[in-house]
């Protein structure tokens, strides 16, 4: 994490908010658990607001004790074996104390080793959002950014196949975006500053060794962030190219390092695609024939 704050090269990491709170030096607040356990609350303002008549505390017999993350029962003190009406507001407050401060030693652990690589009083000066932000990137992948980050070559920037091709990255949703980095890039999030003269330009090579440009899908070189696409008729068969490989094409992601959240159908389309057993995605029915087809890519340690 720290190296990623160094270089500017952001990983893919989905932890809590209360997680980037603690390692920005911010004290976790009990709103911060409803997103690791939504539950936990609402059931310890029960326990509190319950009466000291109120006989169900009684039958319900709840031990002095709470889970742990890892499933294990806690107890919360060496004087009650119970929760009972005369001290549950003491339970209430052990509990909830017990569960803000439950990854204390490992939050301590993550920040010690960022300390290494990078001076920790200066996480102190970000908040929570901005220390994500430094570290994994934006989540929002605005077309704006990518296209003035971008060079062109085998093509002029104002040609119609460029504008199509920005016109279908507009149209295409936030998480078919986060799919398209990963399979130019490697990544599903752009760095915080894609001005960040350390970041690589995207690049668009447009190349006629494609014949007939039409039956092709296009190339990526994730190592250079650079997409080799055929100069395809029209805007309709450049969209329908660019999504197609973007889905199913998954060779540089074996390891999940870059997991996105697909809808149910998509992820079936997905896993379905994989039964293949190569990196080139089998084509439609309706297409032409698979020696037509290239959807290679350049070896990751390039």
């Amino acid at each position: 994490m720290g190296i990623a704050i160094r270089t500017g090269s952001p990983l893919s990491l989905s932890l809590a908010e209360g997680v980037w709170r603690q390692l920005a030096g911010q004290p976790l607040r009990p709103q911060d658990l409803a997103e690791v356990d939504k539950d936990f609350l609402p059931a310890l303002l029960c326990i509190r607001d319950m009466t000291p008549h109120n006989k169900e505390l009684q039958n319900l017999e709840l031990p002095f004790s709470i889970p742990s993350a890892a499933g294990h029962e806690v107890p919360l003190s060496t004087r009650h074996k119970r929760v009972t009406p005369d001290n549950k507001d003491e339970y209430v407050q052990l509990a909830l104390h017990y569960r803000l401060h439950e990854f204390d030693e490992q939050v301590r652990a993550v920040r010690d080793g960022m300390s290494r690589v990078i001076p920790a009083p200066l996480l102190a000066l970000f908040n929570a959002a901005e220390l994500e932000a430094l570290v994994c990137g934006s989540p929002d992948i605005p077309v704006h950014t990518l296209r003035a980050s971008a060079t062109y070559k085998g093509i002029e920037p104002n040609a119609p196949l460029v504008q199509w091709f920005w016109e279908v990255m507009e149209e295409l949703s936030g998480s078919e975006r986060a799919l398209f980095l990963r399979f130019v890039w490697g990544r599903t999030r752009l760095p915080r500053a894609p001005q960040d003269p350390r970041q690589r330009d995207f690049v668009l090579q447009v190349l006629d060794k494609y014949q007939p440009p039409d039956h092709f899908l296009p190339e990526s070189y994730t190592c250079f962030f650079l997409l080799k696409m055929p100069r395809y008729s029209c805007k309709t068969v450049l969209r329908e190219k660019l999504r197609y490989a973007i889905h199913f094409c998954k060779s540089i992601d074996t390891d999940e390092y870059a997991r996105v959240a697909l809808s149910a159908a998509e992820r079936v389309s997905s896993e379905e695609s994989d039964s293949d057993g190569d990196a080139a995605p089998a084509p439609p029915a309706h297409a032409h024939p698979p020696p037509l087809y290239s959807l290679t890519r350049a070896p990751t340690w390039l």
